[in-house]
């Protein structure tokens, strides 16, 4: 499974204003709204929030996945924000998040879905993936960079 299988290459941001977690995740979802992927936003934002209360999904490193499965959507979608400041999402190692990578997706597709998870996790492992990222300058610039990393 590849990332662009699933991101959303018109919902990138690479100006997170949000400061939290919640407004992070609201500002992602929005993106996915603007990009007319989805129609249901509260009980997306809803299905995210949920899990999140299981366990902080702040990774560390400056990176949170923050994830959900909801009835409100029919494929699985992933949303790419980066934060220029930092933002508290009580990251498992206590450190600001620069990059958040929201993944929403029906329940039915559970394999899918931690396959994506997977797939983001070991991307985002890598230091210089994860510099890249914070240095790009535009979504586009984002989206090369992905794309390279995700050839292999």
């Amino acid at each position: 499974m590849k990332i662009m299988d699933f991101l959303c290459p018109e919902a990138i941001s690479i100006d997170l204003k949000g400061q939290d977690k919640k407004s992070a995740i609201n500002e992602l979802v929005d993106l996915l709204v603007k990009a007319k992927k989805i129609k249901k936003p509260a009980e997306v934002i809803e299905a995210v929030l949920e899990r999140e209360k299981l366990g902080s999904t702040g990774i560390g490193q400056g990176v949170a996945i923050p994830h959900g499965k909801t009835e409100a959507l029919s494929q699985q979608f992933g949303v790419l924000g980066i934060s220029q400041k930092g933002l508290d999402f009580n990251s498992l190692d206590g450190e600001p998040v620069y990059m958040v990578f929201l993944l929403v997706g029906p329940v039915e597709v559970a394999g899918q879905h931690l396959k994506a998870l997977a797939r983001i996790s070991r991307l985002f492992k890598d230091k210089f993936f994860r510099q890249a990222l914070r240095d790009a300058k535009s979504p586009d610039d984002v989206l090369k960079i992905i794309q390279r990393e995700d050839a292999y």
